[in-house]
């Protein structure tokens, strides 16, 4: 049965990430800007907003984390996965129908918003089926996989579209030349064709998307109605609520997880920091094309993701996730301090090492964000650990693109935009030494429990 079951989710994950693309913060961070930009009623400004709440959508949708752990307690899990990877996909699709204007802009942001609500759901629940199907010696590795899968589909995915649209704006592609002027077949503008290929390739995202999912509703889930029982039977304060803030009920009762996720709050608010002002330098700085800034932001981490996920599964199996962490965070650090340089001494090739640096420690960051929590919870918890856990991944996730795209604005008028990055490797920084303190604080505390 496991075998059957990995090889139905990883087939699944082989499609569901093609319509990820569409709700990927930074491929659409890229789309966003270069399709929008001068069309009417659009500034700067309205741009820079509209991609700090791209940003922040992951975020925002994070936040209805524990409304779905609540939904789905004591009910089938798979069946109630399969329904939101419809729903989100259906947001990825009605993207093609927003207007090429400032009200289009904000449509797109709007169902990208609304798509990761739903997919939310997904990742809150997926983990519990996870750990009903596949053993703890497994699990990270099985994890890992399909994380590469996905990060392999996503790149791919990112590619082709910023191809796509490169390649039917501009004068001299072939697709201008065959589909408009007199010999063409249409007589349309490289904006015209850039429209057009536009709104076809959003709902051939969205198909992608369905496809996989019902090709995971073919998954079982494991002791599917002994986990409903402990799930209704469990006492109402170890079960999550519709209540967002319930989550500190869990953070009061077990004061090891509030540290860990204290540091998490501080090294994830620097992370989220990076893209939007780095979509906006991308594109205002570096003149870049809808590939290149899709190659920077989105498809070098993703390649880089599944070749680095290995050796860090190997590293999370040996050890607990705040050890992992006090080692894998620095990597963060790194990544911010080659952005600062790149972008202050307008030199793209430490931009792109800085985006090899990232993929490189996403590749550990996509393990302990869906593992990490289950060195805390016992397994009838494992949806309310991970609610809370995406809850406050979307509290930080609001703050941290807002934060990025506040300070771009006030330092991009004196010419200094790419200090902005500074201050996210001072964040990252300071979360990367309270893993350090935490692991020294754990050790001496387990010494303490062996003592007595």
């Amino acid at each position: 049965m496991l075998r059957v079951n990995y090889a139905r989710e990883l087939m699944a994950w082989s499609f569901i990430p093609v319509m990820l693309t569409g709700l990927q913060s930074g491929t659409m961070g890229i789309v966003l800007a270069k399709t929008f930009t001068g069309t009417p009623g659009t500034t700067e400004k309205n741009i820079a907003l509209a991609i700090g709440t791209i940003g922040a959508a992951t975020a925002i949708g994070n936040l209805t984390s524990s409304f779905w752990a609540t939904m789905s307690w004591g009910h089938a899990k798979v069946r109630f996965i399969v329904w939101l990877m419809v729903a989100s996909s259906l947001c990825v699709g009605a993207i093609a129908l927003v207007p090429a204007n400032v009200t289009g802009a904000w449509l797109m942001v709007g169902l990208v918003l609304i798509g990761w609500v739903f997919w939310s759901g997904v990742i809150t629940i997926r983990t519990t089926v996870w750990r009903s199907n596949y053993p703890s010696s497994d699990r990270t590795s099985i994890a890992g996989r399909l994380a590469s899968v996905q990060a392999i589909v996503l790149a791919a995915s990112g590619f082709i579209i910023g191809w796509l649209l490169d390649a039917f704006s501009r004068n001299d592609s072939w697709t201008m030349q065959m589909l408009s002027g007199k010999e063409g077949l249409v007589d349309l503008e490289p904006s015209g064709l850039g429209q057009l290929a536009f709104r076809v390739i959003f709902p051939a995202l969205a198909f992608f998307g369905i496809l996989g999912a019902l090709i995971y509703a073919r998954v079982r889930l494991r002791g599917q109605s002994r986990l409903a029982r402990a799930e209704r039977a469990s006492s109402k304060q170890h079960s999550p609520s519709f209540n967002p803030l319930s989550a500190f009920r869990v953070l009061k009762r077990d004061p090891r997880f509030l540290r860990y996720m204290i540091c998490q709050f501080v090294l994830g608010t620097g992370n989220l920091m990076l893209f939007a002002p780095l979509t906006l330098i991308l594109t205002e700085q570096f003149d870049a094309s809808y590939l290149e800034g899709i190659l920077v932001i989105t498809i070098i981490p993703l390649v880089l993701m599944p070749l680095a996920i290995p050796g860090w599964a190997r590293l999370l199996a040996r050890m607990h996730v705040i050890s992992f962490r006090a080692i894998h965070s620095w990597l963060f650090v790194v990544t911010g301090l080659l952005f600062l340089a790149g972008s202050t001494l307008e030199a793209f090739p430490l931009i792109v090492l800085g985006s090899i640096v990232m993929g490189i420690a996403f590749g550990g960051g996509v393990l302990a964000w869906n593992l990490g929590h289950q060195h805390f919870a016992r397994p009838e918890q494992d949806s309310l650990y991970m609610s809370v856990h995406v809850t406050l991944t979307g509290v930080r996730g609001i703050i941290g693109p807002y934060l990025g795209v506040l300070v771009y604005e006030l330092l991009r008028p004196s010419g200094h935009g790419g200090f902005v990055f500074a201050c996210s490797a001072g964040l990252t920084t300071l979360g990367a030494l309270g893993f350090v303190l935490l692991r020294r604080v754990t050790t001496l505390e387990k010494s303490d429990d062996e003592t007595h």
